[in-house]
């Protein structure tokens, strides 16, 4: 038998059936969408899917090594770490991590999604404390373009626009282009 607990298998169990469930759920509402391809069910099958895939390899890891901590992993320990800060600015960086999300959350409207996440993804890596700037770009030219890739050409997903005016005529600028690619395709 492997080094999992109950709990495991309780948690494996929970999530696929969940996924199973929610997927059987899906064929109630599977229609096609004129400007989605996949339909209303194809993004979250997609969530569905990776949430079963999650699962299994949650309960795979736990079967062969167990639940116990691995030693020399940052945050992996048994007993709980106590946070010390040491100044206030350290303080404002929690915050600022925190509040970011709501900030671009908020933003997401008006920004829309293409524009508006370039700047989020930067942000985050100065609130984390980054501060190459060359990394800071490359980085976020490398996730920006992946989440473009996943969004727009494997999923198809539409995305939110924004409504004020710069940022909408780049984003209707990039589903032009988007478009035109399609066509050539």
């Amino acid at each position: 038998m492997g080094k999992h607990r109950t709990s495991d298998v309780i948690e494996a169990i929970f999530w696929l059936a969940l996924a199973v469930i929610f997927f059987s759920v899906s064929f109630q509402f599977n229609q096609p969408i004129e400007i989605y391809k996949f339909g209303a069910t194809g993004w979250p099958r997609v969530i569905l899917f990776l949430t079963a895939v999650v699962a299994i390899g949650n309960f795979y890891q736990a079967y062969t090594k167990g639940a116990v901590a691995q030693k020399g992993r940052v945050g992996a320990s048994e007993e709980a770490e106590t946070v010390h800060y040491k100044s206030f600015s350290q303080y404002l960086q929690t915050a600022w991590l925190l509040i970011l999300p709501l900030i671009y959350a908020m933003t997401l409207k008006p920004v829309g999604f293409y524009c508006g996440t370039p700047f989020f993804i930067a942000l985050i890596m100065v609130a984390w404390g980054e501060r190459r700037v060359s990394f800071i770009i490359y980085n976020t030219l490398i996730i920006y373009g992946l989440l473009l890739l996943l969004f727009m050409v494997v999923l198809n997903a539409p995305l939110p626009q924004g409504n004020v005016s710069p940022f909408y005529d780049v984003s209707a600028f990039i589903l032009r282009m988007k478009t035109q690619l399609d066509q050539l395709l």
